[in-house]
């Protein structure tokens, strides 16, 4: 009289050993596999294993020095950002005091020298995409003769 079985049915339960793989053909794979495994085979193996974590520590290493490089070289960036804005900045306002100061000294007969100093007369040195060359000229022949009221 047998009552249990080592894989097989107990009591009308399903039962399975399970101190190694579940797959019994994996198992065997894997015990076959480590036996016949030249000496040399498993010495490259280990090799190959060390060289390449040794390559994942070189190549974490030199990412963090990237990251590095990266966050100074934005921080250098933003400082010079914003010394070029301060200039942009207090060049603009002298400009603006200047242009008010201008303004509260209106004279008559001085329109015209007021307009040459807003405009630019040089073609060369226009950055607009529009041909302004006509207002140009006739901003020009009414500096020279003014009409007469």
């Amino acid at each position: 009289f047998f009552t249990g079985a080592v894989d097989g049915v107990i009591n009308g339960d399903v039962c399975q050993e399970s101190n190694g793989p579940a797959d019994s053909y994996a198992a065997i794979s894997q015990v076959d596999g480590l036996q016949s495994e030249p000496e040399s085979i498993r010495k490259w193996r280990e090799e190959q294993k060390e060289r390449l974590e040794q390559l994942d520590a070189n190549s974490r290493k030199q990412e963090a020095e990237w990251k590095e490089k990266a966050i100074k070289e934005l921080e250098e960036w933003y400082a010079r950002q914003d010394e070029k804005l301060q200039k942009t900045k207090a060049s603009n306002r002298a400009a603006e005091e200047a242009f008010v100061n201008d303004a509260e000294e209106i004279f008559p007969g001085t329109e015209w020298e007021r307009v040459a100093q807003l405009c630019d007369f040089n073609p060369k040195s226009s950055k607009q995409a529009k041909d302004v060359s006509r207002m140009r000229s006739v901003l020009i022949s009414l500096k020279q003769a003014p009409l007469v009221r």
